[in-house]
C-alpha cells in the first residue's frame, strides 16, 4: 500500500506502546514528531508521562517498510528491557501529562537488524498560528488516531482511527492549563493519542468564510478521560449518624483532556536544553536521558 491521501499518512504517524511494571501490564499510544528550528530537525516519539511511568520494559510496534512504502500487516517489535521509564523526558511542568524520546537512537537500533519502518512524522508546521486560532470556531470536528483499550487490527497492524468535537474552545486553557477537552469517546489505551482537525475539500471559518480546499491542523495529545462516579461497588460510606455499605463504580461521559501541541514543543525543546542539544543537528540525538 502507497499512502496517497492526507489519512493514509495520517494512520502511519503513531506507534503502539506496551509496558510491564510491578503494577502489570499497559498499553498506550506514541507519535512521531518533528520538531524543526532554523535548519535543524529533531525527530521524536511522544506520548503520555502516565503511560511510561514506573514501567521496567516495553515493546514499540513500527510498521516495516520496503522502498520507502508501507509493509501492511508486517510490524517491528521493538523490545527494550530494563529502566523504559527512564528513556522519555516529560514537561517540566508536573501536571503536564506529555513525555518525548528521540526517534534516532530507537531507528539505530532497529537498522541493524535490515529492518526498514515506515513513520512519517507530524510536522511542528502543522501547529496552528495564532491567527489561525482566531479563525477556528468554539466547536470543531477533531481526529484522532490510537489504541483505545488497546484495540488494534492485529492482521494488519493498525491503529483506530476516531472522530468527535471540541467541547472546549481550542484557543482558551481549560482549567488554566495547556489544555482542552474534546467529545470523544476517549478509552484508556488513547492516551498519547495525536489529535487534528482535518478537513478534506472544504471547511468554514467562524466568521462564515467558506474555503475550498483541505486542512490539517495538529492540535496536541489526549492524556486522559472524565468518569462518572455510580453507586454500585460495595464500599463503606462514613455518614452523619452511621457507617453504611453503598455500591460505587465509574463510568466513561465521553470527555477526554487533550494538552496543547506546544507542550509538544516546550517538552522537547527542555530536552534539547537538558542535553546541551539546543544548538546542534539531528545527528546527535544519539543520547538518551
Amino acid at each position: 500500500m502507497k499512502p496517497t491521501s492526507i489519512t493514509e499518512k495520517l494512520l502511519f504517524t503513531t506507534i503502539r506502546i506496551e509496558t510491564s511494571s510491578s503494577a502489570g501490564q499497559g498499553t498506550g499510544t506514541g507519535y512521531a514528531f518533528s520538531y524543526t528550528t532554523g535548519d535543524n530537525q529533531y525527530p521524536f516519539i511522544v506520548t503520555n508521562k502516565h503511560v511510561v511511568a514506573g514501567a521496567d520494559s516495553g515493546n514499540l510496534y513500527f510498521t516495516r517498510a520496503s522502498n520507502g512504502e508501507p509493509l501492511i500487516g508486517n510490524a517491528h517489535r521493538l523490545e527494550i528491557n530494563g529502566g523504559f521509564d527512564g528513556i522519555w523526558h516529560g514537561h517540566p511542568e508536573d501536571n503536564i501529562d506529555v513525555a518525548v524520546t528521540p526517534l534516532v537512537p530507537l531507528l539505530n537500533n532497529i537498522r541493524p537488524q535490515g529492518t526498514e519502518v515506515f513513520i512519517p512524522p507530524i510536522g511542528n508546521d502543522l501547529i496552528p498560528t495564532e491567527k489561525v486560532l482566531t479563525e477556528l470556531d468554539a466547536i470543531e470536528t477533531v481526529t484522532f488516531i490510537g489504541y483505545p483499550n488497546g484495540i488494534w487490527d492485529t492482521k494488519n497492524f493498525l491503529p483506530i482511527m476516531r472522530r468527535g468535537t471540541t467541547a472546549t474552545p481550542i484557543s482558551i486553557d481549560f482549567q488554566g492549563l495547556k489544555q482542552f477537552l474534546i467529545d470523544a469517546s476517549v478509552f484508556p489505551g488513547s492516551s498519547g493519542s495525536p489529535v487534528f482537525i482535518l478537513n478534506i475539500g472544504m471547511y468554514t471559518n467562524k466568521d462564515g468564510t467558506t474555503n475550498v480546499s483541505s486542512r490539517l491542523l495538529f492540535l496536541g495529545t489526549v492524556a486522559s478521560v472524565f468518569f462518572k462516579q455510580d453507586v454500585n461497588e460495595i464500599k463503606m460510606i462514613t455518614q452523619p449518624v452511621v457507617d453504611r455499605p453503598v455500591a460505587i463504580s465509574k463510568q466513561m461521559i465521553d470527555l477526554g483532556i487533550v494538552f496543547k501541541a506546544e507542550t509538544v514543543v516546550e517538552t522537547i525543546q527542555s530536552f534539547l536544553s537538558k542535553n546541551g542539544l539546543d544548538d546542534q543537528s539531528a545527528s546527535d540525538q544519539d543520547v538518551i536521558e
